[in-house]
């Protein structure tokens, strides 16, 4: 399987601060990682992820 084509999220802060990589897998799940923790990956489904930022961005 090759690498994944990590991209920053436009959100996260300067090199030194903890960052939010995403990256598009073969199996069409999005994986998401840490700057501080690389090793841990997660997968979830397009459909997923953007129910997540709905919700992040809803008002209280």
């Amino acid at each position: 399987m090759s690498e994944p084509q990590w991209q920053k999220s436009s959100f996260s802060g300067a090199p030194d601060q903890n960052c939010l990589y995403v990256a598009p897998a073969p199996d069409k799940t999005i994986r998401l990682r840490e700057s501080d923790t690389p090793d841990v990956i997660l997968a979830t489904a397009p459909k997923g992820l953007a129910a997540l930022l709905r919700h992040l961005k809803s008002p209280g």
